[in-house]
């Protein structure tokens, strides 16, 4: 079926409804499974789902009905065998790294990637004897001159946050594996299955930030990860059983029905962006617009090869003025909300440096081109005349 009409029905369960009630019925939405842990058969039972974790329900550290059905969802959406429910993005970025990674090997990643994955690579797996080497992975030959001969792990955000840089996930996919024991995981969070599916290009893993858009309403924080059956497995135990970044069954079911209105949110999101982007593009007071639907973007033809349905509701823009400036139109604005998130159905606006890259040295943001007066614009589902003269009116106090 098409992604909208999976999104509302694939893995859709309709949990029979038991007791006296005559004829039975079944719940339209499921249940919420709303307890920590299970009652089991039996002896034999509770041994075999012990050791079988992916075949039943034991403990709600492990999984549970309400994640089982969303991991099912994500798996369909994205292609996948299995995919492997979190309680954050980072939660899920972390399990699917360390899941790979060990001591001695060497890691690359791209120079622009979330300000708080380049702090788990940079300054907590360094702590355990993991070496990397940052590159930039829109330039495909980049990536296969940083591989070394322990490299374990290619870690690639496309789009990329802040600025929206794409990288080609099939031509890395293609050197990354002329080298045998190397992973591929992309972050496609701010893509969505909608727009861009990484298995299908070569990916070994993807990872979301489910927090974003496909929630989508800003009422949960959880994290998935997608990919063969064999590394969901190896990331559930004894990566998710030990780190504990469990997600809980309310926040899957809150998911679940977020998801279902992913592919119109989507659809509003990018043609609002595209919009938005094309006026600043323009305006007097920006110095440029970091958005892969323009054709000014330097990565512009791979987005155009590689993402479906539009180029997302994301986009960076740098203000003249600086930080004075910045200041100046985060404090004026109407409509946008000063959040720290994303893919909200309603507007946001950041400032990169200070709040999803703080992290990083000045010296780190400047050369992956985050600048002090760059601002981010998570665009939302409004009227989009009305958020074009949200931005309007608070630049022209600068």
């Amino acid at each position: 079926m098409s992604i909208n009409t999976d999104l509302l029905h694939a893995h859709q369960l309709h949990a029979r409804l038991t007791g006296s009630y005559k004829p039975e019925a079944m719940a339209h939405i499921s249940p919420i499974y709303q307890t920590s842990t299970y009652v089991l058969e039996d002896f034999d039972s509770a041994v075999y789902l012990n050791q079988h974790v992916d075949e039943g329900f034991v403990y709600t550290r492990f999984g549970s009905p309400n994640c089982d059905e969303l991991e099912k969802k994500i798996a369909h959406l994205e292609h996948a065998e299995a995919a492997i429910s979190l309680a954050s993005g980072l939660g899920a970025i972390s399990t699917a790294v360390l899941s790979i990674v060990k001591a001695g090997d060497h890691v690359v990643f791209g120079d622009v990637i979330y300000g708080c994955s380049y702090t788990l690579f940079a300054k907590v797996l360094s702590r355990l004897g993991v070496t990397y080497t940052r590159v930039d992975t829109s330039n495909v030959q980049a990536v296969a001159d940083a591989i070394q001969p322990n490299t374990s792990l290619v870690y690639v955000e496309t789009p990329a946050n802040p600025t929206l840089k794409i990288s080609d996930i099939a031509a890395i996919s293609e050197v990354v594996h002329q080298h045998e024991g190397i992973t591929l995981i992309v972050d496609s969070t701010f893509a969505s299955p909608y727009l861009q599916n990484p298995l299908d290009l070569g990916a070994d893993l993807v990872v979301h930030s489910a927090t974003k858009y496909l929630c989508g309403h800003g009422t949960v924080t959880a994290g998935v990860v997608a990919g063969s059956k064999e590394r969901i497995d190896r990331c559930r135990m004894p990566y998710l059983q030990c780190f504990g970044a469990v997600l809980d069954p309310f926040a899957a079911w809150l998911l679940m029905q977020g998801m279902k209105t992913l592919g119109v949110r989507m659809e509003r999101h990018c043609s609002n962006a595209m919009k938005v982007a094309q006026f600043l593009e323009k305006h007097p007071k920006v110095d440029r617009v970091y958005y892969p639907g323009l054709e000014s973007h330097p990565t512009h033809e791979i987005a155009k090869k590689q993402m479906h349905n539009g180029y997302g509701g994301m986009m960076s823009v740098d203000i003249k003025g600086g930080v004075d400036a910045v200041r100046k139109v985060m404090n004026n604005m109407k409509i946008f909300s000063l959040a720290t998130s994303l893919g909200n159905v309603d507007s946001l606006i950041q400032h990169s440096p200070t709040m999803s890259h703080f992290d990083m040295s000045p010296e780190e943001r400047h050369a992956a081109s985050i600048f002090d007066g760059q601002v981010r614009l998570s665009i939302g589902i409004e009227d989009v005349e009305d958020l074009i003269e949200d931005l309007d009116q608070a630049l022209k106090l600068v």
